[in-house]
């Protein structure tokens, strides 16, 4: 047992803890703190909190104002360490359980590699359905509810060339739109900002998609509620599990753009 009651095992560190401990005792209250005022924040001795204190300095996490001290922007440095190493969906995961604990439904994310749409995470309830789903996953876009969100944000000209790229996924889904019901199908799209998809893929699959958004607000994924047919309605899909999705989406989008803010670098 260290000297302030916490539990420390043979390579516990407490040099190390005592430093994180004055570290943590600035706050947005006190942005400047004395040698005493630290001490008796950490309940550590006046010595003890100077020689930390001379450490931070030399490292550039505290600087010394006047009679006390304060942070230095490196303290950035130490969370942003962790931030960078986060990608877009290790950022999505929380969003995804919490949508699945709500839904009781599996949830999935995907992006687009030609015509198809490709997983690239997914949160899974145990279900029975006709089609297997992992990540690498791959389906033809025009029939899946995310591949319609996808397609839907394209600009004109990308999507005539997206969808004149053969599927490579290796699936004929029942439905095969032609080119004006594909199009009307997707300006429908656009105008509500989510799509549906009913059995289109295959039997018993319905799902639910809408776009996740950058910072930039440009959909740069989608993001669906799968369900079986035989258990859960469309008015289901539509009226209960569409605004979780939705709040998800939003939810998803706005952590990516705090997340994309963060400089890499901090001076």
């Amino acid at each position: 047992m260290s000297d302030n009651g916490r539990g420390a095992g043979p390579d516990f560190i407490e040099a190390l803890a005592r430093g994180l401990d004055v570290l943590r005792s600035f706050r947005p209250a006190c942005p400047s703190m004395t040698l005493s005022e630290l001490a008796t924040a950490t309940g550590l001795a006046r010595p003890t909190v100077r020689r930390i204190l001379i450490t931070l300095e030399s490292l550039g996490y505290v600087r010394a104002v006047g009679r006390g001290h304060t942070l230095t922007p490196r303290v950035l440095e130490l969370g942003m360490a962790y931030v960078n190493a986060l990608n877009m969906w290790d950022v999505a995961r929380p969003h995804m359980e919490k949508l699945v604990a709500q839904t009781n439904e599996s949830t999935s994310m995907a992006q687009l590699d030609g015509s198809d749409i490709v997983y690239v995470a997914r949160v899974a309830v145990p279900k029975i359905v006709t089609l297997g789903v992992t990540i690498g996953t791959r389906f033809p876009a025009p029939a899946t509810s995310m591949g319609k969100v996808l397609l839907a944000a394209l600009p004109p000209e990308t999507l005539a060339t997206v969808l004149a790229e053969p599927s490579r996924s290796g699936i004929t889904p029942r439905w095969q739109p032609a080119p004006g019901d594909l199009d009307a199908m997707l300006r429908e799209v656009r105008a509500k900002g989510w799509a549906l998809a009913d059995q289109d893929l295959a039997p018993g699959i319905r799902s639910v998609a809408t776009g996740v958004r950058d910072g930039d607000g440009r959909v740069v994924a989608a993001i669906n509620v799968t369900v079986h047919a035989a258990e859960t309605s469309l008015e289901t899909l539509r009226e209960e599990h569409l605004p979780r999705l939705l709040r998800a989406a939003a939810d998803i989008g706005h952590d990516w753009a705090l997340t994309a803010a963060v400089p890499v670098v901090t001076a």
